[in-house]
């Protein structure tokens, strides 16, 4: 149809929640080495414009809100002119692998995450 598949859009978040993570310093794979799993419990999009097949697209990935176990990350998909694709919102829940209990986030990702707040004084 010339259309990119909307069930495409969640590998797109994906991609970029990896990689905003890999940014902080930190890897999907490191964190199950230390035993904490991440898994999705909520997802919503809004599609704003369709994207096109072959189209080259921007994902914009933002950790919104850590609260108790749940972090919030936030995307934006904006395409090479400049217009909004889709926006949308995952949450996360901090996991213990050999327990399968939700947990607070570990202190070492919390210490990487506070390095790149910043205040807007």
């Amino acid at each position: 149809m010339g259309y990119c598949y909307y069930g495409n859009y969640a590998q797109y978040f994906e991609v970029g929640r990896v990689e905003t993570l890999r940014s902080l310093g930190i890897s999907y794979k490191e964190l199950e080495e230390k035993g904490i799993m991440l898994p999705v419990v909520h997802y919503s999009v809004d599609y704003k414009s369709p994207a096109f097949y072959d189209e080259e697209l921007e994902i914009t990935t933002l950790i919104a809100e850590i609260r108790g176990p749940r972090i919030t990350f936030n995307y934006v998909i904006i395409n090479a002119e400049g217009k909004t694709i889709a926006k949308a919102t995952t949450d996360l829940v901090f996991i213990l692998k050999d327990r399968m209990r939700p947990t607070a986030p570990p202190t070492f990702f919390i210490n990487l995450i506070e390095k790149f707040k910043y205040s807007s004084e």
